[in-house]
C-alpha cells in the first residue's frame, strides 16, 4: 500500500457521481470524495462536464477524515499544484509524511457521513484563498519561520510595540454582545424613520464603513436609506453642497470621534447638527443623533451626556484604522441593512484560522512575509488592484491601514490602489513598462452580485458580435487573466491574488481581519510600532499654529 504525505498528488478512478461530488477509488484502495466545490475554480453546474465514471484522474489529497475513514480530495488543485511546482515561489522544509489507512471500497459509510464535510466545504468555499504562484521570485519562507513564531507570540500575548492597541486581535470573539444588539435595534430605527444617514468621521472613523457599504451594497443600490459622508475634508464646496442637499430632508447623524475635537469631523458635525436642530427642533434632534466615542471622556462624550444622545463605544485598546469591526464601522454598516453578526462571524473564523504560528500553513503570514521580502528586494510600492468599482473604497481602507501602520522611521512600502480595467487606460503602461518599483496585490471576487449579457447587434459596426450572449463576468475575468499574464510574463511585475468566492458580510469580515493581522505581522517584521502615527501629529501642530489655535 502506498503512503501519501499531506498535499500529495494521487491517481484514482472515478466510481460514482452525485450532485454533491464525485467518488474516487485511489490506486492504494482508499476511498475518497471530491466535493463539488473542489471540482473546478469555475462554477460547476454539471460534474460530468469535468469527470466521468470509469475515468482515471489525478487528484490532490486535502486531508483525511479519521472518524469516517475517507479522504478529502481536490481536482481543481492539481493544476494549481503543478503550476506551483514549476514556479516554486515559496520554499519550506519538507512536511512529515502522513500514513493513510486502508479500507474497503464500500461507499455506504462515506455516503452516510457526507453532511458534515459538505457543510464544512461550503463554508470554506467562501473563506479567503491566496495565490502566490505569480510572484516570480522564489521566497525562502524557512528564513522567516522562527521570527514569525516570535512575532505571533508577541501579538497574542500583547507584548510587542504598541501593545496597548492590540485589542482588535481578539475582538471578533470578545466584542460586547449587548452593544451589538443595541446597534442592530438603533439601525432598524434609523432605517424606519429616516431617508439619509450622515456619517461624520475621518480616516479610520469612516473608511472601513464606507468600504464595507460600497462593497456589499454596490454603488447604485436601491436601498431605502442613503448614506452620505461628511467630516473627512475641509473642502468648502463639498461641505456646502452636502448641506444644501440635506435641506428639507429627513436625516440622522452618526458622528464618530474618540476625542470629539478632530477638526474636520467637529466642524462638519457642528454644521449638520445645527441644520438638524433648525429643521426638527432640539428634542427631536436628540433622537436622530448617534455618537461613537470614548466610553468615559472627551468633548463628544461630554456633549452626549448633556444632550442624551445614544452612544456607542470606541474601545481604548483599538486604534482608528483597526476599528472597522467595532461600533465605528458596524453601526453605519448595520444602518445600510447589512448583517453585522455575519461580518463578525467571518472575522472570528479568520481570527481562528490565522492565529497560527506555523508559517507553512498560515497564508496570512505568508502574505506578510512576501511583502517584507519585496520591500528588501527593490520594491517600494504595493499596488492594490480590484476589478470592481464597488471595491475601490477597499483600496482606500487598505492604503490607510498599511500606510499609517508601516510608514515610519523612513521604512515601509508605499500603498497605492487602482481599479481595473478603468485604470489600465491610465496607469497600465507604467505598470507594464515603467520603473520596476512595484508589485500588485489583486483583491478578487469570483462571483458578481448580478450579471448582464452582451447583446446582439445586426449592424455589428463595433465588431462585438463575437461576444454576444457572453456574460460580462466572463469578459471581466478574461481581462483579469490577460492583464495578469502581461504584467507577470512580459512586464515582470510580481502579482499576489487574494480572493473570496462572493462578496458578502461573512467574507468581508474575514478579509478585514486577514489584512489587519497581516499588517501587524508586516510592521513587526520591519521592527516598527504598527499602531502609532507620530508623523500625522506634526502637520496638525503646524495647521493649528497657522489657524491661531491657543497653545500652538
Amino acid at each position: 500500500m502506498k503512503i501519501y504525505k499531506e498535499n500529495d498528488i494521487a491517481i484514482g478512478k472515478v466510481t460514482g457521481i452525485q450532485n454533491y461530488g464525485a467518488f474516487v477509488s485511489l490506486d492504494n484502495g482508499q476511498t475518497g470524495l471530491i466535493h463539488i466545490s473542489e471540482i473546478s475554480s469555475r462554477f460547476v453546474k454539471n460534474i460530468e462536464d469535468y469527470v466521468k465514471i470509469g475515468e482515471t484522474i489525478r487528484v490532490k489529497v486535502l486531508g483525511f477524515e479519521e472518524k469516517n475513514n475517507y479522504l478529502k480530495l481536490s481536482l481543481k488543485a492539481v493544476n494549481d499544484r503543478e503550476r506551483q511546482q514549476i514556479k516554486n515561489p515559496l520554499s519550506f522544509n519538507k512536511p512529515k509524511r502522513v500514513k493513510i489507512r486502508h479500507d474497503d471500497k464500500d461507499f455506504e459509510i462515506l455516503r452516510n457521513h457526507l453532511d458534515g464535510w459538505i457543510n464544512e466545504s461550503l463554508e470554506e468555499n467562501n473563506m479567503i484563498k491566496t495565490d502566490f504562484t505569480h510572484i516570480i521570485d522564489k521566497v525562502d519562507m524557512q528564513n522567516y519561520a522562527e521570527k514569525v513564531k516570535e512575532i505571533n507570540k508577541k501579538i497574542n500575548e500583547k507584548t510587542g510595540l504598541g501593545n496597548d492597541f492590540l485589542g482588535w486581535t481578539t475582538w471578533p470573539e470578545d466584542y460586547n454582545k449587548e452593544e451589538v444588539e443595541r446597534m442592530i435595534k438603533c439601525a432598524e430605527y434609523v432605517r424606519n424613520n429616516f431617508d439619509i444617514l450622515v456619517v461624520c468621521g475621518i480616516g479610520g472613523s469612516y473608511l472601513g464603513a464606507r468600504a464595507a457599504i460600497d462593497a456589499l451594497k454596490g454603488l447604485y443600490s436601491d436601498d431605502k436609506l442613503k448614506i452620505i459622508y461628511l467630516g473627512q475634508t475641509f473642502s468648502p464646496t463639498y461641505i456646502a453642497q452636502v448641506m444644501k442637499y440635506l435641506e428639507g430632508k429627513k436625516f440622522a447623524i452618526n458622528v464618530i470621534s474618540k476625542s470629539g475635537t478632530t477638526t474636520e469631523t467637529s466642524i462638519a458635525f457642528r454644521l449638520v447638527r445645527e441644520l438638524l436642530i433648525k429643521q426638527v427642533g432640539e428634542e427631536a434632534s436628540k433622537k436622530a443623533i448617534f455618537a461613537t466615542t470614548d466610553k468615559a471622556r472627551g468633548a463628544l462624550k461630554e456633549l452626549c451626556n448633556i444632550e442624551g444622545y445614544e452612544t456607542f463605544i470606541l474601545p481604548d485598546d483599538i486604534g482608528g484604522r483597526y476599528s472597522v469591526l467595532t461600533a465605528v464601522g458596524l453601526f453605519p454598516i448595520a444602518c445600510a441593512g447589512v448583517d453585522i453578526k455575519e461580518m463578525l462571524k467571518g472575522a472570528k473564523d479568520s481570527m481562528i484560522k490565522y492565529n497560527n504560528p506555523d508559517l507553512a500553513t498560515n497564508e496570512c503570514y505568508q502574505y506578510a512575509v512576501i511583502r517584507d521580502y519585496f520591500y528588501h528586494h527593490n520594491k517600494s510600492v504595493e499596488l492594490f488592484v480590484t476589478y470592481e468599482p464597488s471595491l475601490t473604497q477597499i483600496g482606500e481602507w487598505l492604503k490607510q491601514l498599511f500606510g499609517e501602520s508601516e510608514g515610519k522611521e523612513k521604512k515601509g512600502l508605499f500603498p497605492g490602489s487602482v481599479t481595473f480595467s478603468t485604470d489600465l487606460h491610465s496607469l497600465g503602461q507604467f505598470i507594464q513598462d515603467g520603473s520596476p518599483i512595484l508589485f500588485e496585490t489583486i483583491i478578487k471576487v469570483n462571483k458578481p452580485f448580478i450579471d448582464i449579457e452582451v447583446p446582439h447587434d445586426d449592424a455589428n459596426l463595433d465588431g462585438l458580435n463575437y461576444l454576444e450572449g457572453k456574460k460580462l463576468s466572463f469578459v471581466n475575468e478574461q481581462a483579469m487573466q490577460g492583464t495578469l499574464k502581461a504584467h507577470e510574463e512580459d512586464g515582470h511585475v510580481p502579482n499576489i491574488i487574494i480572493s473570496v468566492d462572493k462578496m458578502d458580510a461573512y467574507s468581508l469580515g474575514g478579509l478585514f481581519y486577514f489584512f489587519m493581522r497581516a499588517c501587524a505581522m508586516s510592521a513587526y517584521l520591519l521592527e516598527i510600532n504598527p499602531f502609532n502615527q507620530p508623523g500625522v501629529e506634526i502637520y496638525k501642530k503646524n495647521m493649528f499654529h497657522l489657524l491661531g489655535k491657543k497653545g500652538y
